[in-house]
């Protein structure tokens, strides 16, 4: 039994039965059937080196752990790290994964108008998550509201002094926003804020106050989660 199944695997895809091939089965049923690693083996098309497009797929997610969040954080290069995946490949799977990663953000603006720190912690989190590096960002609002515009303004470690604090206030007024939310990510999946975070939010308060402009609040946003100063009391 064994043997059979060691060269079940060894075999090439177009060998498999048709019920085994992972385009057939997406094409006889629905993408939701299948797995992870068959939706993968679709893209890289073919293996190598006695392996099949399935297991390459499978090495694939296994060196992310099997998270598709920490896939979405490759890069070309570390996917051509993997064996069996070329410049191609690669390629092909980042393609894939912008693709995704771009239907998550087009579904915010239909939730433009902000309530509370989940609306708009839904709002950034498909655009901020994925960076590997901490990124920080601003959403401008309108009287009540309403989403006039969202920008990432710096990459890089997030402190007072990489934080323009006229930059965010000069678009807040060519906006005409009456307040602003501001964001960053924590890539280290980590929700808790540091002294830096608590320092740069003190700042922008002040600021907000002295510009009559409404900072609602500061939201960290990670993979499975956000945090909201508001929410903890930590603006006043």
């Amino acid at each position: 039994m064994y043997t059979e199944i060691a060269e079940f695997k060894k075999k090439a895809i177009k060998d498999w039965a048709p019920d085994d091939r992972p385009r057939e089965k997406l094409y006889e049923h629905k993408p939701a059937a299948l797995s992870n690693a068959e939706l993968l083996a679709i893209l890289i098309r073919e293996g190598g080196r006695g392996r099949n497009a399935l297991e390459v797929a499978r090495q694939v997610l296994d060196n992310c752990g099997n998270n598709l969040q920490e896939l979405n954080k490759y890069t070309v290069l570390d996917l051509m790290k993997i064996k069996g995946i070329g410049k191609a490949k690669a390629i092909t799977i980042m393609a894939a994964l912008e693709l995704g990663r771009r239907r998550q953000t087009e579904i915010a603006p239909e939730r433009h108008f902000i309530r509370n720190s989940r609306d708009s912690s839904d709002y950034a989190r498909p655009k901020l998550m994925d960076h590997r590096h901490e990124v920080f960002a601003v959403m401008y609002l309108a009287q009540a509201g309403w989403v006039k515009a969202f920008e990432i303004l710096s990459i890089g470690g997030i402190t007072s002094t990489t934080v323009d604090l006229r930059l965010i206030f000069r678009r807040a007024l060519e906006e005409g926003a009456v307040s602003i939310i501001v964001f960053h990510n924590h890539p280290s999946g980590s929700l808790r804020p540091s002294r830096a975070d608590e320092q740069l939010t003190q700042k922008l308060d002040q600021a907000a106050k002295v510009m009559d402009i409404k900072l609602l609040d500061h939201v960290i946003v990670c993979n499975h989660g956000y945090f909201s100063f508001a929410d903890e009391g930590l603006l006043r």
